[in-house]
């Protein structure tokens, strides 16, 4: 696995402390990415994120203005209430952005999971940066925030992201209903 090179744990910069575990990193970087916490000034990053029907086709599809500010909102929330959340992915050489990636909580079939989630920009398919972040993202919830264990779920016609979760160590557990469409759910061990 691409080791974790560096974090935001910076004096006055670390996340709200994790219950039972080390607080997520606002920031972090891989051999192939940087990581930065998602903030308000990612609206117009986001905002181009979610018009890209290639990038949006297996999450939902392209959202609209109000739907991508309700998501910033929602995932600025998410940080503030549990100290972890999502990342915006950057090249490490040109700070393009290449995506995103984090974890975040949510109830599957009434029990509160944390889900590794990710999504890159089509340009950067094919490299094995979901990869690299899917697993930083595992290590991050189970070795740092002390979890026992994380999903990830996927639509069954996405046998790219399968491949994506079952590299970064996690197996198909079963088939669930989540948004009422059905997904696959894999776990970590």
């Amino acid at each position: 696995m691409d080791d974790l090179v560096g974090t935001g744990f910076a004096a006055g910069t670390s996340a709200t402390p994790v219950p039972g575990g080390t607080p997520a990193p606002v920031a972090f970087a891989l051999r192939r990415l940087l990581a930065e916490r998602l903030t308000e000034v990612h609206l117009p990053i986001v905002r181009r994120m979610h018009q890209d029907e290639r990038m949006m086709a297996m999450i939902g599809g392209v959202r609209d203005e109000a739907e991508t500010v309700a998501y910033l909102e929602r995932n600025l929330t998410h940080w503030a209430e549990h100290g972890f959340g999502i990342w915006i992915l950057r090249d490490p050489i040109t700070h393009e952005v290449v995506g995103r990636a984090g974890l975040r909580n949510l109830t599957i079939e009434g029990m509160p999971e944390v889900e590794v989630a990710y999504a890159l920009f089509p340009g950067w398919w094919g490299r094995g940066l979901a990869t690299d972040a899917a697993r930083a993202c595992v290590t991050i919830g189970r070795d740092w925030m002390g979890l026992h264990s994380v999903v990830g779920l996927v639509r069954p016609a996405n046998l790219v992201s399968q491949r994506v979760l079952r590299k970064a160590a996690m197996t198909e557990e079963r088939e669930v209903l989540h948004g009422g469409e059905p997904h696959l759910l894999f776990r970590t061990d």
